[in-house]
C-alpha cells in the first residue's frame, strides 16, 4: 500500500509540477555502443550512427539514459554526446523549403532516416535545417524527429 501511495503522488508531482525542458544531444563523430544498464558490463543493445539525435532522459554519474527515435531507451557515456542538434526524417519523403510556408518553392527532399543539422531553432511549425552536402531550408517538425 506504502509503495502504491508513493507511486500515486510522485505521478501527481510530476502532472502539477512545472514540466521539465525536453534536452536533445547528437551522437558524437564515432558511433557508439547503446547498452540496456549504465555499465559496460551490459547487454550491448546495438550501434548508432555518428550524428544519431537522442533525447537524454537523465544522467547518472558518467552515462545518460538516452530514447532514439524509434522510442527504444538504452544507456550512453555521456562523453560520447555533443550539444549539436540533428533531426531525423520520420516520414517517407520531406520536403524541404526556400522558406518557412507550403506554398513556398521545395529546394530538395530527405528520405526517411536521413540526418539534417538544426540550422535555428523552430519557428512555429517549421525548423530550419542543413543538409550534408550544404542545401538549407525549411522543413515541417512535424517530419523529423529530434525537437
Amino acid at each position: 500500500m506504502r509503495y502504491l501511495a508513493t507511486v500515486l503522488a510522485l505521478s501527481i508531482c510530476c502532472m502539477t509540477g512545472s514540466a521539465a525542458a525536453v534536452e536533445f544531444r547528437s551522437v558524437g563523430p564515432s558511433p557508439i555502443i547503446m547498452y540496456d544498464t549504465p555499465t559496460f558490463h551490459g547487454i550491448k543493445k546495438y550501434v548508432a550512427p555518428a550524428g544519431m539525435p537522442l533525447e537524454v532522459i537523465f544522467t547518472q554519474g558518467a552515462w545518460c539514459r538516452v530514447r532514439d527515435a524509434s522510442g527504444e531507451f538504452t544507456w550512453v557515456e555521456a562523453k560520447d554526446l555533443v550539444t549539436r542538434r540533428n533531426l531525423v526524417v520520420k516520414v517517407a519523403n520531406a520536403r524541404i523549403r526556400v522558406a518557412a510556408e507550403e506554398g513556398s518553392t521545395m529546394l530538395f527532399s530527405a528520405d526517411k532516416h536521413v540526418l539534417l543539422e538544426m540550422a535555428e531553432p523552430p519557428v512555429g511549425a517549421w525548423v530550419k535545417v542543413k543538409h550534408r552536402d550544404g542545401q538549407t531550408g525549411f522543413v515541417r517538425i512535424s517530419e523529423v524527429w529530434g525537437l
